[in-house]
């Protein structure tokens, strides 16, 4: 009989707390600090940005650097894998984002409109579509095959978009921002859905579980928190963060939320209790996280180095 892949976290609560903390495999190479992480979709390689524009590319099985390429932009704040794993978007402080082809590291194209920092990425779930977000306080969709610009949103709050998702299905986008406010937008014309108010500091992260029914949400309020996307509702609040959340990440299964902080630390929690099963030490502020995709894998953007820890075998 197969398994779920949710056997991968080792039912949950009692092994995650008998378990030794893992020890992590630490990637060295970047000279700034690390901002960004994403795996590829075949899990088998990693790609991770910095403060100083340089994009590395790791081989996931060995840890070993396979290409670096001077991004530029006045360093890389965001990054995201193609659904298919052969583009690579940056989003950049000198206020553009670019496409690279993932497998010879070349420049496809720049992405201009942005007025500030460009803060958040993410591909479309078929590729055809880049969403981002900004210091210039928009919301921006872009063609990934042309370049076009399909849609600008403006923040209704006028505060910076600081992260950005899409729903499993493409047909919805959700942001967060500022202003503690998460908001959920029709991807094809720009429409407001519905407006998710609950933290009390600004959202930093957000993220869709595989069906697209729950959003998850990080803040510098410290918090985590679950949100029903159709009912428009706060489930969950998960607290254990001692300062500011910066990352969160569903597992591919969505049986688990992964989240970083600036308190040094990596936790795992059980999605639909709330419950922490694991925190993981790490050496220094959490700017971001990412599953592998067989969920068996966290990696976590940590200081001038990627860290990568084996959540359960």
């Amino acid at each position: 009989m197969t398994r779920p892949s949710t056997y991968l976290l080792l039912s949950a609560a009692v092994c995650a707390a008998a378990a030794e903390p893992p020890v992590p495999t630490t990637l060295r190479g970047h000279d700034r600090p690390v901002s960004c992480v994403a795996f590829a979709p075949d899990g088998k390689r990693l790609v991770s940005g910095c403060a100083c524009g340089t994009l590395r590319l790791w081989d996931a099985v060995t840890g070993r650097v396979v290409r670096t390429t001077n991004a530029g932009g006045d360093g890389v704040g965001c990054v995201a894998f193609s659904p298919d794993g052969t583009r690579i978007v940056t989003g950049h402080w000198d206020k553009t984002l670019r496409l690279w082809d993932a497998a010879d590291g070349k420049e496809l194209r720049s992405l201009k409109g942005h007025k500030e920092n460009v803060l958040c990425v993410a591909f479309s779930p078929d590729g055809k579509r880049v969403a981002s977000g900004s210091g210039d306080d928009t919301l921006r969709v872009w063609d990934a095959g042309t370049g076009k610009e399909l849609l600008a949103i403006e923040s209704a709050n006028e505060y910076d978009v600081t992260a950005v998702a899409f729903s499993p299905d493409g047909k919805c986008i959700v942001s967060g921002d500022g202003d503690n406010v998460l908001t959920v937008w029709d991807a094809a014309d720009g429409e407001e859905l519905l407006s998710l108010t609950g933290h009390r500091r600004a959202v930093t992260a957000v993220a869709f579980d595989p069906t697209g029914t729950r959003i998850a949400s990080g803040s510098q309020d410290g918090t985590v928190r679950v949100w029903d996307r159709t009912r428009g509702k706060e489930l969950l609040t998960l607290k254990g963060h001692a300062e500011d959340v910066t990352a969160v990440a569903y597992s591919p299964d969505g049986a688990c939320i992964l989240s970083g902080g600036d308190d040094r630390t990596v936790r795992v929690w059980e999605a639909k209790s709330g419950d922490e099963l694991r925190s993981l030490a790490a050496p220094d502020r959490v700017a971001a996280v990412a599953w592998a995709p067989n969920g068996s894998r966290a990696a976590a953007a940590c200081g001038n180095n990627v860290l990568l820890w084996e959540v359960a075998k």
